[in-house]
């Protein structure tokens, strides 16, 4: 894989005037006292001036943004490596649970998912620093997407990216997605050796053969194999983003159909269905269905729920209500059309003017049919 190389010069000269961001570090063991932090001083192009091309003028803009990202990505290592501190303070003291870890983050008003991504992201890039994998001074190569990205990816990728940017590249996430597409592509145990073979060739596009990993990997073994006798018998460009969408098909029914309660209601094999409208090349037109159906069920289920809300509100102002106050009473009738048994809603004037009318009844176990509508 080849990485463009950027000199610092064009990486921070033209953006910072002082302390250019782009290539300086702050230690990661060093305190932080704030008289020694390098201040961010962008010297942005004059977007009145008309002394500058448009082409310079963005290039300009693309690289000031490049030192922004390279500075959030210092101190969301910085900030994840406070936060495992207060974590793992929290469990060396055992009493409350965490308690106070989960104070520090309200009062702070971070959510314990940002925080737990933060401290994951700071693991990482510790992991690749007490590897030797990368240099710290490094990480001002990445941009945030890219180093994120290349904390996530195989130790293999891990290593060619680092020993890049310990080169003085500049790393993209674009540049790591492809990296890593090229060595999933050229060794994932999931596919056929003709279609790793096709690909190390040059033959396959690298491109379009990860998505195909990533989508086997989520089949179970049977149905993996079926798909790769048929990459086997074609081992063709065509071939390979039939299967990918096969496979995509596939794990969309599976997961929608598990939600779906209407399927549970009886004795139904999915799987053979899904095998039926392969056949008759219609297996997309079934995914699409299931997962509709899905997402009916839920919009039911939330329905219900606000139909219900709205009502016992609805009855307890017109409790509170009466005589004295008619324009209250006048909100509540017109309300009445939507916390009632019958439901009627405007699709309003794009639609004609048409309106839609729905029934909710509330059915026990035993009752088989729901009664007509009026």
């Amino acid at each position: 894989m080849h990485f463009e190389r950027i000199s610092r010069r064009e990486a921070g000269a033209c953006c910072v005037t002082e302390c250019r961001p782009c290539c300086c570090w702050i230690p990661l063991n060093a305190p932080l006292v704030p008289d020694q932090l390098p201040s961010l001083e962008l010297d942005l192009p004059d977007p009145e001036s008309d002394e500058i091309s448009t082409m310079e003028f963005l290039a300009r803009l693309e690289q000031a943004w490049a030192v922004c990202d390279r500075f959030d990505l210092q101190t969301e290592i910085l900030r994840g490596r406070i936060l495992k501190a207060v974590r793992d303070r929290e469990k060396r003291g055992g009493e409350g649970r965490g308690a106070g870890f989960l104070q520090w983050l309200r009062e702070r008003e971070i959510s314990k998912t940002r925080a737990y991504g933060l401290i994951q992201l700071a693991e990482s890039a510790q992991d690749m620093f007490s590897e030797g994998v990368l240099e710290e001074a490094s990480v001002n190569r990445f941009s945030k997407r890219a180093f994120m990205e290349t904390a996530q990816a195989d130790p293999e990728v891990q290593l060619m990216i680092s020993e890049a940017a310990n080169e003085g590249q500049e790393i993209t996430r674009k540049q790591v997605r492809r990296l890593t597409d090229e060595f999933t592509a050229a060794t994932s145990p999931l596919l056929p050796e003709e279609i790793r073979q096709r690909t190390q060739e040059n033959l396959l596009p690298p491109r379009a053969v990860a998505p195909l990993v990533r989508e086997l990997a989520k089949l179970p073994e049977e149905q993996q194999e079926d798909l790769r006798k048929m990459l086997r018998d074609e081992p063709e460009l065509d071939r390979v983003k039939d299967v990918t969408s096969t496979a995509r098909w596939i794990t969309k029914a599976t997961e929608s159909g598990e939600a779906v309660r209407a399927f549970q209601q009886g004795e139904l094999d999915l799987e053979k269905a899904m095998q039926e409208a392969q056949r008759l090349d219609a297996l997309g037109l079934l995914a699409d269905a299931v997962g509709q159906a899905q997402a009916l069920e839920s919009a039911v289920l939330k329905l219900h729920t606000s139909w219900r809300r709205l009502g016992g509100l609805q009855e307890r102002l017109w409790v509170e209500s009466g005589s004295s106050t008619p324009y209250l009473r006048d909100v509540l009738n017109a309300l009445q059309s939507l916390s009632g048994a019958t439901l009627r809603v405007s699709l309003g004037e794009l639609a004609g003017g048409k309106r839609v009318r729905l029934q909710l009844v509330e059915e026990s176990p035993d009752q088989l049919e729901p009664p007509p509508l009026p």
